[in-house]
């Protein structure tokens, strides 16, 4: 396996201003009999009617909801954050729904939801950050690169609102800095 190849059991896909195109463009590349999991974590206000996921399952091959409350996270099945709420993994692989104070001005956030999967995921744990306007995702990567998982990022240039891919990258613990066709080829790749 090379340095960018990990036996994934969960994959997380983070993004906020910008990424949405590309977030459903790597939704859409996943295999239909993926092994593993996805976790996608998008800053969106609960105030407001979101068709999040109605839109990737046009795309996607895998099943597309909303993360529930205690919900088992099964594999071949994408959930997305409900807006208002951070997603934490509990040790028996169940999502809590907290919501505690706002992180980086967001809930759900990409760092409590990153750092709650490495603990449990460790090395079989792959995370996506894209485009965003703020840092959070930042210290999510890194919780997931020491925790000995695959952490890429859209390259800055690529991205919409490239402060999320920088201040990630900033922190050293970036595997692969990579193009938007570069990530749905390694997506397409998992299994």
């Amino acid at each position: 396996m090379s340095k960018n190849e990990v036996s994934v059991d969960l994959l997380i896909i983070a993004c906020s201003a910008g990424g949405m195109v590309v977030l459903i463009d790597l939704l859409a590349s996943l295999k239909e009999d993926a092994t593993f999991a996805v976790l996608v974590v998008v800053h969106r206000n609960d105030r407001f009617h979101s068709s999040l996921e109605e839109m990737a399952q046009q795309r996607c091959k895998l099943h597309v909801k909303q993360a529930e409350e205690k919900e088992c996270i099964k594999q071949g099945t994408v959930y997305f954050a409900p807006g208002g709420y951070h997603v934490l993994i509990e040790k028996d692989k169940t999502i809590s729904l907290d919501v505690s104070e706002p992180v980086n001005y967001c809930r759900p956030s990409i760092d409590v939801t990153m750092q709650s999967a490495a603990e449990i995921y460790q090395h079989h744990l792959v995370a996506i950050l894209l485009s965003g306007a703020n840092k959070d995702g930042a210290e999510g990567v890194r919780a997931v690169y020491k925790s000995g998982g695959i952490t890429l990022v859209q390259h800055p240039s690529y991205a919409e609102v490239d402060i999320m891919p920088r201040a990630a990258i900033a922190t050293d613990a970036v595997v692969s800095i990579l193009s938007n066709d570069e990530l749905k080829a390694y997506c397409s790749r998992l299994s």
